[in-house]
């Protein structure tokens, strides 16, 4: 079996294909066009988020038997279609969902610490205390919405914390020793902290506007680790303002383009001027999952599961 490699991955990605046998080409810079002139050729193919894969360049891989996705979600793939052609999809959300829990804990703690804002305020000679007293994790409820990978990750980190932690999820019984599920309502009338673990689906994107913000009973905090368009910025922005939000964590942003490699490229949206400038703010340029140990780790879950599905 023939695998065209469309982004660079830890090298034992390659390395251990090659010893299972397969031939591994590499094929980093050409055009999405480029490629599709091509991909009839192969088996299989193992992207990152370099371009999406729509209909058209699924035809054109005739002989197309699965696509490797080394990262999480699938949204960048025709999933329906590539099923109905019966291509096996293959993520690996293992792979990063510690990387991403250690990152959602980090972001909240630095947060509740101000740790942001001090570190600058020492660095430019100011030497305020009473300014930069924090909050306490211990007797908070934090709320996840979404409790696969990422969520459970997250909930476990919180165990050594005196916290209450509920998650709601659209599948039924996900819940477990760390996490209660309950229903939206409950979680909103209940959280102080809200983290997002959700993948980017029609029902996720732009799920955080007004009317959602403002069915929470109290002011809370907001954690993004997972896909940057579940948020309307501008809507996050008037909840800032009013205090109905008292901060975020945003490591995904809505600019964000698809490859997930660049911010926007034309003139910065009004709404992120905000954000920047807000020292209740803590932004992370899609890294939560980013980590020296994941890039090894998702690697070898991709290359385990072509494994044991075509070895």
């Amino acid at each position: 079996m023939k695998i065209l490699h469309l982004d660079t991955n830890h090298e034992l990605l390659i390395n251990q294909l090659n010893d299972l046998g397969f031939t591994n080409d590499e094929d980093y810079t050409a055009s999405k066009e480029d490629i599709k002139a091509k991909i009839h050729k192969y088996d299989g193919f193992i992207i990152r988020s370099r371009f999406s894969i729509d209909k058209t360049f699924l035809d054109a891989a005739t002989n197309l038997k699965f696509i490797g996705r080394v990262g999480a979600g699938l949204e960048n793939i025709d999933c329906d279609y590539a099923e109905q052609k019966g291509i096996t999809l293959i993520a690996a959300p293992e792979g990063n969902s510690n990387a991403v829990g250690e990152h959602s804990l980090a972001m909240l703690l630095s947060l509740f610490n101000k740790l942001n804002k001090a570190n600058k305020e020492v660095r430019a000679g100011k030497w305020l205390r009473e300014e930069n007293r924090g909050l306490e994790l211990d007797g908070k409820t934090v709320g996840l919405i979404g409790y696969g990978n990422m969520g459970k990750a997250f909930a476990k980190k919180l165990r050594g914390f005196d916290v209450t932690v509920l998650c709601y999820d659209i599948k039924d019984q996900v819940g477990d020793e760390n996490a209660k599920q309950v229903s939206l309502k409950e979680l909103q009338q209940k959280v102080d902290v809200l983290s997002l673990h959700t993948p980017e689906t029609p029902l996720t994107t732009n799920m955080v506007n007004d009317t959602f913000i403002n069915q929470f009973a109290k002011s809370f905090w907001l954690i993004n680790t997972a896909r940057g368009k579940s948020v309307v910025t501008n809507h996050l922005v008037s909840a800032l303002q009013s205090g109905k939000v008292l901060g975020a964590g945003l490591d995904v942003l809505e600019y964000e383009k698809a490859s997930f490699e660049n911010l926007f490229s034309s003139t910065m949206p009004e709404a992120f001027q905000y954000l920047i400038q807000a020292e209740n703010i803590l932004l992370t340029p899609h890294v939560a999952g980013w980590t020296v140990e994941s890039k090894e780790k998702l690697a070898q879950t991709i290359v385990d599961k072509i494994k044991a599905k075509f070895c």
